[in-house]
């Protein structure tokens, strides 16, 4: 007896967030970070789009919140990060660039006041949760990270 074709089966209504933080080092080392109008330093980042992998995605949002370019095959991700702030999972790549071109600008003035570069032994200590997160598993001990966040490195890069 031959099968029938099975139907689709409806898609579950959306229940998490996957996105990527990006780490762009730049001149001597130095880490970008924007001024949230909060208070809070952050990283160049947000949602993946539908179709996009990590390193798409890390060049999309460079570019959109700084104006920055990158390449994806110069990102790297160097682990994953899951956490469930404000009861919704979270899926956030902590990403990695060190090659891009162009000055970095206020793009989103609505989010950002200002970007800056800070060497990553002197980070500020008001930092976006999961941008401190992204930059706890590339620079161990440099930035406090938040206990909700569960790290997974991603082949042996992050932390190097």
């Amino acid at each position: 007896m031959a099968a029938s074709p099975r139907p689709e089966r409806a898609f579950p209504a959306a229940n998490g967030l996957v996105g990527v933080g990006v780490v762009v080092l730049g001149p001597a080392g130095r880490v970008l970070l924007g001024l949230g109008h909060d208070g809070r330093w952050e990283l160049p980042g947000g949602k993946v789009d539908a179709g996009e992998d990590f390193e798409r995605a890390a060049v999309r949002e460079l570019a959109e919140e700084t104006g920055l370019s990158a390449r994806p095959a110069d990102v790297r991700v160097g682990a994953v990060l899951v956490d469930a702030t404000g009861g919704i999972p979270r899926v956030t790549a902590a990403a990695r660039v060190e090659r891009t071109t162009g000055t970095p600008s206020v793009r989103e003035a609505d989010k950002i006041a200002r970007w800056e570069w800070f060497p990553p032994d002197a980070l500020p200590a008001a930092l976006f949760a999961p941008s401190a997160a992204v930059l706890a598993a590339w620079f161990p001990g440099k930035a406090a990270q938040d206990a909700a966040f569960r790290r997974y490195p991603v082949g042996g890069t992050a932390g190097a």
